[in-house]
């Protein structure tokens, strides 16, 4: 996305990931002794980027260069590298500014995502005017000509931009491209792959952060009919436009993770959060978290350098200010990095009680979350008869349960079974600055 295409900041986004009692701690800390002091080089830790947008007229900026060497170690082009800046005119192609990004990101070791292929936006007006197998034709032409010339020198391609509606009913944005038939997007992508077969081939959109809504879902369905037919895809963006109204959604992880789980890698592509001080580095905060949770989210991209330069200006969303300090989110993400595991993921485990079978698996997903406490839901499967086993680590302490009858071993460990509810039960965990999730484990009674 652009400010062309981010007239308005559309995030229909629900709930929140506000951390808030473990943000204040991350906030006040420094990063501790031999920890790494830079975000990419705190990313590289676990194996992961943290990347920016760049835009070619601010490389002559000092500061902005600046800040570009020493903090991100992967590099997207904002505008360069889209449709109407590589092929102006129909056959003619002009890489010189994108080459300019190339160039001095890869003069300093940074890797490039590229940044986009194809989309309905921000096409040339040549393309604009055309449809049918003319624009299908120039559009598979544009995606192969502009691979081939980068090929070997970028890292992952955002193949297709933005291909899906807004709404409720989960399908395709109704665009030129789409009217050359349902197939043109695994069409762009089978082009890029054989124009660059060593690139990761990504799918990239933005509102597909909540795993409720229909647009997620939808591109959900898509990658996973891809997966099932061979067609080449590696990996899924998620921009990451929130707002204080429109925060981080509860379910974050669980929307990369069922992503992940396709066997495809998961990237934070265009993240910026509007806001300011603590709520804002919360929000950064959670983010963070939620990659390193996943073990196929490779990299966070933040979508621009300095308040400054971004599309939201106004609503001063990224990890510096506008004249290159560095904010309190910046701190945040920081310290999460050092960390190097965020939240943990859920914990699955299934235990047989006898040797003919009959065993149980209890399954733990996040549920609502407050500045001192959060609610966790278990969820039962192949018995009615259970026992489960949930261990929270010091200083958590269950303080309230739901659909069970519960008992308790010690103060950190609970076990459950059923009261007649069904197989779903619930409880609240305060925290005390520690938001790791509780280990679940299930025996049959």
């Amino acid at each position: 996305m652009t400010l062309t295409a981010k007239s308005v900041a559309r995030v229909s986004l629900v709930s929140t990931l506000v951390l808030a009692a473990a943000g204040a701690a991350l906030l006040s800390a420094s990063p501790a002794s031999g920890a790494a002091s830079t975000l990419g080089a705190a990313a590289q830790q676990s194996g992961r980027y943290f990347g920016t947008a760049v835009a070619a007229n601010k490389l002559s900026d000092s500061t902005y260069t600046g800040i570009l060497n020493r903090e991100f170690d992967m590099v997207t082009a904002e505008n360069e590298m889209k449709m109407d800046a590589t092929e102006p005119n129909q056959g003619q192609f002009s890489y010189g500014n994108a080459d300019r990004i190339v160039n001095q990101a890869r003069n300093q070791g940074k890797r490039v995502r590229g940044h986009a292929l194809a989309w309905h936006s921000q096409q040339p007006g040549w393309m604009q005017n055309m449809s049918g197998t003319a624009l299908r034709n120039a559009m598979l032409n544009h995606v192969t000509q502009v691979a081939s010339y980068y090929r070997g020198k970028i890292y992952a391609w955002d193949v297709v931009n933005e291909a899906f509606a807004d709404g409720s009913s989960g399908g395709r944005r109704d665009s030129n491209l789409q009217r050359t038939g349902n197939d043109w997007i695994e069409a762009a992508f089978r082009a890029a792959r054989a124009a660059d077969p060593g690139a990761k081939l990504c799918y990239n959109d933005y509102n597909t952060d909540n795993w409720s809504h229909a647009k997620t879902q939808g591109v959900y369905r898509m990658v996973q009919d891809f997966k099932s037919r061979g067609v080449p895809i590696d990996c899924v963006g998620f921009q990451a436009h929130f707002n204080s109204g429109n925060p981080v959604p509860s379910n974050y992880h669980t929307t990369l993770q069922n992503f992940a789980a396709l066997g495809v890698d998961v990237q934070i592509t265009e993240l910026d959060i509007e806001g300011s001080g603590s709520t804002q580095a919360q929000q950064y905060q959670g983010v963070t978290q939620a990659c390193l949770a996943v073990a196929r989210c490779t990299g966070i991209t933040v979508w621009g350098i300095r308040d400054t330069d971004s599309w939201r200006a106004s609503g001063t969303p990224l990890l510096f200010d506008g004249n290159g300090n560095k904010k309190a989110a910046y701190t945040s993400v920081l310290n999460v990095l050092n960390n190097g595991t965020g939240t943990t993921p859920p914990t699955t485990t299934t235990t047989t009680s006898n040797p003919g079978g009959g065993g149980c698996t209890a399954t733990y997903s996040e549920g609502e979350k407050w500045n001192d406490r959060f609610n966790g839901l278990v969820t039962v499967s192949g018995t009615d008869n259970w026992i489960v086993t949930v261990t929270v680590s010091s200083p958590q302490r269950i303080i309230a349960t739901w659909n069970t009858s519960a008992s308790w071993e010690s103060a950190n460990v609970m076990t459950a079974r059923p009261n007649g509810s069904g197989n779903t039960f619930g409880f609240t965990i305060m925290h005390g600055g520690n938001w790791n999730w509780p280990s679940v484990s299930c025996r049959v009674a």
